[in-house]
């Protein structure tokens, strides 16, 4: 009788052939940011309204010629993306599989969109959907603009854009009390007003006085632009650029006043602070920060753990 020598023990090492569900990537993640995760998912269930979001990744961060790019792996129940930032936008990696091709092309992208007029990136997630939307408005119709009336039309959507402008700005800056409010439409009124909370003290008296004085002479333009019988295309396009410089300006101190203000984070008093918006914040959305080292964060919905 031949021997065959000892059994063959099975292979204790199981591969399985399955993946991690998308949903499920996320616990298994060491290092992550959910204040920005919530950003980045928040703008790809906008841009892709009939997909959910399952995963969020941040890949890595490049810096070209100064300009920093972060750059996100998104995975939904449809597909799958990157997400490229300043200016954000996303690329199904069905047809941008190489992460270093499409970055190379969002560079470029991005650099033409600059190039053409310095527009506000209406995909950020900001509480000035309106403002921007009227300026687009009125950037389309100055585009198609041939008649005085039609350069009329655009002095009046830029009036209603700023408008709206202050009334966005007015409902996330706390006014003290005694404090009189001008009507709703007083634009130059409301901007002295704002930019009094905002840029308060001697040491932004310069900065105060130029964002007035700026605000000012662009609601006078485009007063005239609505009224003048002798308006053309290039007082179309001061007044336009003019007012989008504004809107730049007002969501800028806004925006960048808050990390400003906080300086450094009060548990690990680091400089790293980053503002994001959440429109679920009661009662029509708000900004709240974190901080890029630690947990801490001031939304009202969660408690920093100190």
């Amino acid at each position: 009788m031949t021997s065959t020598g000892p059994e063959k023990q099975p292979d204790e090492c199981v591969v399985h052939d399955h993946p991690v569900p998308a949903s499920q990537l996320g616990r298994y993640s060491v290092d992550r940011d959910p204040h920005s995760e919530h950003d980045i998912a928040s703008y790809v269930e906008g841009q892709a309204p009939d997909e959910e979001v399952q995963h969020v990744e941040h890949v890595k961060r490049e810096v070209v010629l100064g300009d920093v790019y972060d750059i996100w792996d998104v995975t939904t129940n449809k597909d799958r993306w990157w997400v490229i930032t300043n200016l954000t936008n996303l690329y199904s990696q069905k047809y941008f599989p190489s992460l270093d091709y499409t970055l190379s092309f969002h560079i470029g992208l991005m650099a033409r969109l600059r190039s053409r007029s310095g527009r506000i990136d209406a995909a950020e997630p900001t509480p000035f959907d309106e403002v921007l939307r009227r300026m687009d408005q009125a950037e389309e119709r100055h585009d198609a603009a041939v008649e005085v009336e039609d350069f009329q039309a655009v002095g009046m959507l830029l009036r209603e854009g700023l408008i709206s402008l202050v009334s966005a700005m007015r409902r996330r800056v706390s006014i003290a009390e005694g404090i009189d409010r001008p009507q709703d439409a007083n634009f130059i009124g409301w901007s002295d007003l704002l930019m009094n909370e905002l840029c308060a003290g001697g040491s932004n008296k310069e900065l105060r006085q130029h964002l007035k004085n700026t605000a000012k002479e662009t609601w006078q333009l485009a007063n005239w632009l609505t009224h003048t019988r002798s308006a053309t295309k290039t007082s179309s396009s001061i007044a336009l650029h003019s007012c989008q410089t504004i809107v730049g300006h007002y969501i800028q101190i806004l925006e960048g006043g808050r990390s400003d203000r906080i300086g450094s984070c009060p548990v690990c008093k680091s400089r790293d602070i980053r503002t994001h918006f959440d429109s679920a914040i009661s009662p029509d959305g708000d900004y709240y920060s974190s901080c890029g080292v630690c947990d801490w964060n001031n939304h009202p919905a969660y408690k920093a753990e100190v």
